[in-house]
């Protein structure tokens, strides 16, 4: 599948430089969420499920802005491929203004009514009251993050990568050594608890946004022009923008609302289950880092190549690309099969979640293989070459015509088993992966989407 493997090609090299730290970041993204756990955990069970309740609302808030980021991305990629920062520099401030207005829209409505967004999610009035205190205390950090994200994007795809992640896992690192901070007290500050875990976030996110800042206005790097937010925007560069993030936007919402739709089926299945696909979840993100890391690279790779006109490059880095996402996703899904049984053992389950477990993990450890494939070849090979609306009609098809109406049926209706409910929610990358790879070989993707002439 491969022939033989020259790593120190100019391909090999290339994408050294941008899956290493990307995977590296999505790493120490997976690794918060997992300390956050354990710490809140320690505190009480009503902090860690108040906060984890909470965190819904940043979920939705990232399905936003990842999906403006994800925009903003594809032109940044191909305009640098092609040498063109103006017109970056035209772009930013769209994407900016864009993720301000849904950052600020969060954030206003997390320290106004947090209350009426805790009640979204549940009923119990220790949760109500235990959420809302998290919520007003780390409202500022959503701002944060509407603003330094596309800083962050900007530098990973003109040529900074190892740049973006540095700081993005440097706040990571920040976040988790200030929660165990504030929330249990250490170094003579007092023990906030919940509240610890707020500010411990609003402090990484301020500093990730200085950090980024700074190094955008470092010499021959593109810039962000704030001055721009409030000038009119370019109409040809706008109108291609909200071309292609649209669907990449809506493919984001899409599979968010699948996701939760997800939860929601399990949520009911028992609190056994509940606790299995729990397990199981944190064990997939931990190790799935690397297919991440190639899906990133490989929108970067291919984008500079199509806006610098090398299209048969393209499509040959784009072959290599998909080999090694199956490669990485056989990989993963064997690892996470193998590993699984020292999984079940240490996990702090019941014998019933723990029957549970053993089967979700293989179930996962097969998703994961498809996944690598979608993942790469949808988020990264496709959107690089302004291809956005395809994912949009995978996750349609594959989730909202298979995976949710099927899993709610059997799961409410006629009431199967709950290892035969979460197989048939766990199968929408293997649906959708005969699709992708049709899809793939027709070559739409491969296209330059840059203007000659951006400005009138």
């Amino acid at each position: 599948m491969f022939g033989k493997i020259n790593f120190h090609d100019e391909f090999y090299m290339k994408l050294k430089t941008l899956v290493l730290p990307i995977t590296i970041q999505q790493f120490m993204l997976a690794l918060v969420s997992a300390t956050d756990a354990v710490m809140l955990g320690a505190v009480s069970q009503t902090a860690l499920s108040a906060v984890s309740l909470a965190g819904q609302i940043q979920f939705v808030l990232n399905l936003f802005i990842s999906g403006i980021s994800a925009g903003c991305g594809i032109m940044a990629a191909q305009y640098w491929g092609k040498g063109d920062a103006d017109s970056i520099e035209a772009v930013i401030p769209i994407a900016l203004r864009t993720n301000l207005i849904f950052s600020g829209i969060f954030t206003l409505a997390a320290a106004i009514a947090p209350e009426m967004l805790m009640r979204i999610f549940t009923n119990e009035a220790a949760l109500v009251t235990s959420g809302a205190e998290y919520l007003r205390a780390v409202a500022f950090s959503y701002l944060l993050c509407g603003i330094s994200q596309i800083y962050l994007i900007l530098l990973k795809n003109t040529g900074h990568a190892a740049v973006s992640s540095r700081i993005s896992s440097t706040a990571v690192v920040l976040n988790i050594i200030l929660n165990a901070v504030l929330i249990f007290g250490l170094f003579g500050f007092p023990a906030l608890g919940i509240a610890g875990a707020a500010y411990a976030t609003v402090t990484a996110r301020l500093v990730e946004l200085i950090w980024s800042y700074i190094e955008t206005k470092r010499p021959s790097r593109v810039r962000v022009i704030w001055k721009k937010m409030f000038c009119r925007a370019d109409r040809v560069l706008s109108k291609d923008f909200w071309r292609y993030t649209t669907p990449v936007l809506g493919a984001a919402l899409v599979w968010g609302i699948a996701y939760v739709s997800y939860s929601v089926i399990m949520g009911h299945m028992g609190s056994d289950a509940v606790a299995a696909n729990s397990i199981t979840t944190i064990a997939k993100n931990m190790l799935s880092c690397l297919i991440r890391g190639v899906s990133g690279g490989a929108g970067v790779l291919i984008g500079n190549l199509l806006g610098a006109g090398e299209l048969e490059k393209a499509k040959v880095y784009g072959s290599r690309l998909t080999h090694m996402a199956i490669a990485v996703g056989v990989a993963t899904g064997g690892m996470l099969m193998l590993i699984s049984p020292l999984i079940v053992k240490f996990a702090p389950l019941s014998e019933t979640a723990a029957h549970y477990l053993q089967y979700m993990l293989l179930f996962c450890g097969f998703n994961i293989m498809a996944q690598s494939v979608n993942t790469t070849v949808l988020d990264g090979i496709f959107c690089a070459g302004g291809d956005s609306k395809f994912d949009m009609k995978g996750n349609l098809g594959a989730m909202w015509c298979f995976s949710v109406p099927f899993g709610f049926l059997v799961a409410f209706v006629l009431k199967f088993p709950v290892m035969v409910v979460y197989g048939i929610v766990n199968l929408d990358e293997i649906v959708k992966l005969p699709a992708v790879y049709l899809h793939y070989k027709k070559y739409i993707w491969v296209r330059n989407i840059t203007r000659q002439e951006a400005k009138e």
